[in-house]
């Protein structure tokens, strides 16, 4: 019988490696799709990741997406959280980027190290660490992806009037000073041929976020779709993070 224990996910937190993800082929897919409890539940596996000590899924039940971790004997199902125990980031499957590149706003610095961001110009903690960004332009390339989260009434217009920008320079500027006091965005003015284009763009990355799976802001991946914490980020260049 399947079980989800804490005590299983807790062990799995101690002994699982971030870095040891390798997807698995079509065919140990289909063996852990024809588990009785997968089969029951109609469950279908859409990619799965060799973890190290876990097997971690994307799964589909009945037209909803979820993440699940599966014990190597294929014995107990893992929900919720696992936290690696080093590091203190959530094990996560990495995203599929596939087709993703290029539908960005835009992209920030022109360092080799490229991180996908998704952003909410009304977000406090967005803020704090587009406020960072400056001391590692040179050392990355972030692409970025507006998502307005549902509870900042504002973040939308925000977002559609940064990406109205004509420039890149010029959305740059205005993703990092404008604030939610500003009558920029207010007052900005649009045809309605350009709001129904920019309205289309945003909806765009709305939807890539959602199909990543993305549930707060700042939202950053790595060039392999790894979750990647921003203060971890940040770090990496040396950045001491307040």
């Amino acid at each position: 019988m399947i079980q989800t224990t804490k005590k299983l996910l807790l062990a799995a937190a101690i002994t699982t490696s971030l870095n040891a993800a390798g997807e698995l082929s079509k065919n140990e897919i289909k063996q852990i799709e024809n588990l009785e409890l997968f089969k029951r539940a109609q469950i279908s596996v859409t990619k799965a990741y060799d973890m190290g000590n876990l097997y971690a899924l994307k799964i589909n039940v009945q037209g909803n997406n979820d993440e699940v971790f599966l014990t190597k004997d294929k014995k107990s199902l893992i929900t919720g959280e696992v936290i690696d125990t080093n590091s203190g980031a959530k094990i996560s499957a990495p995203a599929d980027l596939t087709g993703v590149r290029g539908k960005e706003a835009f992209v920030y610095g022109s360092g080799t190290d490229e991180y996908f961001l998704f952003t909410d110009p009304e977000c406090p903690y967005c803020k704090k660490f587009e406020s960072y960004l400056s001391q590692v332009e040179k050392n990355v390339k972030i692409r970025v992806f507006y998502y307005p989260l549902e509870m900042h009434r504002n973040a939308k217009d925000m977002s559609i009037y940064i990406m109205s920008k004509k420039t890149k320079a010029e959305k740059i500027e205005a993703m990092l000073d404008l604030d939610v006091t500003s009558d920029a965005y207010k007052n900005r003015k649009y045809s309605d041929a350009e709001l129904a284009k920019l309205e289309a763009q945003l909806a765009e990355q709305m939807q890539i976020a959602t199909k990543l799976s993305v549930q707060g802001t700042p939202a950053v991946f790595d060039k392999d779709g790894k979750s990647v914490a921003w203060p971890n980020m940040l770090q990496k260049y040396g950045v001491n993070v307040q």
